[in-house]
């Protein structure tokens, strides 16, 4: 160990204090001296904490003051007129639609109390706009208002209810606009309503007609035949009847029996008797036929509309199917499959209609076809009848078959069809108790099915 010295004049103990002495309050000057190293590091923490804090809470004000200002500009902007209350009815905010119903600023209104502004004759109305209530409870009613120049209009107010984040009641916001503007509102969209519903109902005539002179087109070609046979075999019973007449004009001119013989060779009296029969029997035949035809037209045409009747499917779509291909003037492998004795109740005249359409729609489909096949059938599937269209077109798009029963929507080109031949039709086979329903074909091509009740 190193030797220790003493100073002079001084004794070991007492100079061993003093070491001890000088040794703590050096020490102690470092603990304070690193007392405030560590307070003075914490305050840079804080202040670097406050400067971060500071530059959020400017953030977050710009932020409310941007949201406020677009709030506020949402709320001057709107045409009717808002009203907030608190509880007690007391007017918290206003925007300026308001103020312009009552002529003031927004200070001469803030803090009043709601009744304060409402015509005395209303007040009472006012009650139940006021009262607590859950949040989805909105009440209507009618108040005036009172403005420096006197009563407002009426308007036609909602009072919706406003909670807390607690959820306690804390006042209503009520908004409104004049009666006046809302009844010339509805007289307007009324107006509208009946321009579309004539419109609406000049189309549905306009396909009608439409309807009408494909009919009258399909009649025209059914009524040829039978009466060309007619008129020819009438022509040739003229002729016969001229003969006859010189032949007889002979017998009673008392000519001889060789010159009543030669006349009656060259007159061909023989032939013409022989011929008779067949010309009265097809003649009969023809006029039966545009009979047939005649008294099919009156039962289309003159049904009454909701008259119910039985109605043969046998007859009724050989009719349809007939008129609808002749009218259309193509070459088609028509196939058609009906069960016997298959009955419906309903109007036959507006049946008739629905196969008619859906057979020219499909023969327009098959336009650009090579062989085109179009296949009807009519089954009995339990207490009902299943009737069934087929074709072997293009089919239907698939964007096209969920709009195809909407109104006025067609993929034929213009002048070729109104877009309201699927609608009328679906509506009539809704009202005779079923659903006409779109679809593809097994081979391609598109299906139009509909289930009846079965008589």
């Amino acid at each position: 160990m190193p030797e220790v010295t003493h100073p002079p004049g001084a004794s070991e103990p007492e100079t061993l204090l003093k070491l001890i002495a000088k040794r703590g309050a050096m020490e102690l000057d470092q603990e304070r001296e690193g007392a405030w190293i560590e307070v003075i590091r914490k305050m840079d923490e804080v202040y670097s904490d406050l400067l971060r804090y500071e530059v959020d809470l400017e953030h977050k004000n710009a932020e409310l003051e941007e949201a406020q200002a677009f709030v506020t500009n949402v709320i001057e902007s709107v045409s009717d007129i808002l009203i907030v209350c608190d509880a007690k009815g007391l007017v918290q905010q206003v925007n300026s639609a308001f103020q312009h119903t009552l002529g003031c600023s927004v200070t001469d209104i803030v803090s009043r109390n709601i009744a304060d502004v409402i015509d005395i004759k209303d007040r009472a109305k006012l009650i139940p706009l006021l009262k607590p209530r859950s949040a989805s409870d909105v009440v209507d009613g009618e108040l005036r208002f009172s403005a420096e120049s006197g009563s407002s209009d009426l308007f036609a107010i909602n009072a919706s209810p406003r909670h807390d984040h607690r959820g306690r009641f804390i006042g209503v916001v009520l908004t409104g606009r004049p009666i006046g503007e809302l009844r010339r509102a509805y007289e307007e969209l009324h107006k509208a309503h009946h321009e579309l519903q004539r419109a609406q109902r000049q189309l549905v005539e306009q396909e009608k007609m439409a309807s009408l002179g494909r009919l009258v087109a399909g009649v025209a070609h059914e009524l040829n035949n039978p009466i060309s046979f007619v008129y020819g075999n009438v022509h040739t019973l003229m002729r016969y009847r001229t003969a006859i007449a010189a032949y007889l004009d002979a017998v009673h001119g008392e000519a001889k029996e060789d010159d009543l013989a030669a006349k009656r060779r060259s007159l061909r009296i023989d032939e013409i008797l022989e011929d008779f029969g067949p010309l009265i029997e097809g003649t009969l035949e023809g006029a039966v036929r545009i009979s047939e035809i005649v008294k099919n037209l009156r039962r289309l045409s003159f049904s009454k509309l909701g008259e119910v009747e039985r109605v043969n499917i046998e007859r009724l779509i050989n009719t349809a199917v007939l008129w609808a291909v002749r009218t259309k003037q193509v070459r088609i492998d028509l196939q058609l499959e009906i069960e016997p004795e298959l009955w419906v109740c309903g109007n036959e005249g507006q049946l008739h209609q629905v196969i008619v359409n859906l057979v020219e729609n499909a023969i327009d489909a098959m336009r650009g076809t090579e062989a085109p096949r179009l296949v009807v059938s009519a089954v009995r599937r339990g207490n009902e009848i299943l009737f069934r269209i087929s074709d072997n077109g293009p089919g239907i798009d698939k964007d096209h078959i969920s709009h195809i029963f909407e109104p006025f929507f067609t993929t034929k080109r213009v002048g070729e069809g109104t877009g309201l031949g699927l609608w009328i039709s679906y509506g009539i086979v809704r009202e005779h108790g079923g659903e006409l329903v779109a679809g593809y074909g097994p081979e391609g091509g598109a299906t139009f099915s509909f289930a009846l009740p079965a008589a």
